[in-house]
């Protein structure tokens, strides 16, 4: 073995070499095979993003070293130099086949807090209430609902961990609640303020009256409270009141939904505004103990204001099937945009509607 510039050398037969990023030569290449051979850089890897192969002919016609390596040199420098670029081109050629990042929505989205919890009887259309809320909020694109079988955001106090309280939303619906909802004193003065002092909305669905009887605060700002439902769920006969309010202005002037029917207690047709009732000439009051009103006024639906807040209570909504009538995704889909105050309707009272 022999060494040319201080490293060992090899012995080839080959007649011409094709090296990659390696070089083998002799001080004065020669066609005889006994001529030993240098090798003049060891092997090594480039450690770019794209690595071409650049194959480097050995002639063995007595080209000068000092040459080769100038040509190596120079090749290899090209190459530093352009796979960047080429590196580069191909990144953008592969960005424009993705799709382009999501963007925020300019438009301002109302929120919408809707409360399912019970402590009392379990109405299987809670879901179906909660879900449809949602779907046309989404759908509408008018606003997000938050969805809860808790009362913990009914406060204004800051809760941990991304929690929401009432000043992040703008109504609050109340889907069959039944019995003493899990407030305490601060919850209660919070929620009441943020309908009559702030201005917001509620929205109160079927059970929604048969809840908080311990509270009378609650009573005075829905309307009234649940006092037995005497005909159970039937084909119940209804009379539109208000036909210019836009939560019941797709309804018929009379008529007929299956569903249950709650009688209210401690409420006053000239505190509220009747939109919706039973039509008294087409009831069986016969045999029937569940019957307390004696004036035998019986209001299905109902708009009001607390404070500065805007108030709706329908006791439609009993069964899970209503939930897929339009006529009652209507109602609601309407009814919250008006307590959100994106459409208008009168809260004003009005005597009785007479049917012919």
């Amino acid at each position: 073995m022999a060494s040319s510039y201080g490293r060992t050398t090899t012995q080839s037969t080959n007649t011409a070499r094709h090296i990659s990023l390696k070089y083998e030569c002799s001080d004065r290449c020669s066609n005889d095979e006994s001529v030993p051979r240098a090798s003049l850089l060891p092997p090594r890897e480039v450690p770019l993003a794209y690595t071409p192969r650049v194959e480097i002919p050995i002639n063995h016609g007595g080209v000068p070293l000092a040459s080769l390596r100038k040509a190596f040199f120079w090749q290899l420098s090209v190459l530093v130099f352009c796979i960047p670029l080429v590196n580069l081109a191909l990144a953008q050629s592969g960005n424009e086949t993705l799709p382009a990042p999501p963007h925020s929505d300019s438009v301002h989205r109302k929120h919408v807090l809707v409360i399912g919890e019970t402590d009392g009887w379990e109405h299987e259309s809670v879901s179906a209430a909660m879900d449809a809320i949602y779907t046309m909020g989404k759908s509408s694109g008018l606003w997000d609902t938050e969805m809860r079988t808790d009362t913990k955001p009914l406060t204004k106090k800051d809760l941990p961990l991304n929690g929401k309280n009432l000043n992040y939303f703008d109504a609050v619906v109340f889907t069959s609640t039944t019995g003493e909802l899990s407030l305490d004193a601060s919850q209660k003065q919070d929620f009441l303020s943020f309908i009559h002092d702030d201005g917001k909305g509620f929205v109160g669905i079927h059970a929604a009256l048969d809840t908080n009887y311990t509270w009378p605060e609650y009573g005075e700002m829905i309307g009234g409270y649940f006092d037995q439902h005497p005909w159970m769920t039937f084909m119940a006969p209804i009379v539109n009141e208000d036909p210019t309010f836009p939560a019941v202005r797709h309804f018929s002037r009379e008529f007929v939904k299956y569903d249950e029917i709650y009688q209210p207690k401690d409420w006053s047709r000239d505190k509220v505004n009747v939109l919706l009732s039973l039509d008294a000439r087409k009831l069986d009051y016969s045999n029937n103990p569940r019957i307390h009103r004696q004036d035998h006024d019986f209001a299905v639906a109902w708009s009001k204001m607390y404070g500065k807040g805007r108030v709706f209570y329908s006791t439609l909504g009993h069964t899970q099937d209503s939930w897929d009538d339009p006529d009652i995704r209507t109602m609601y889909f309407e009814a919250i945009k008006w307590a959100l105050r994106l459409t208008d309707g009168t809260t004003a009272s009005h005597p009785r509607v007479q049917t012919p």
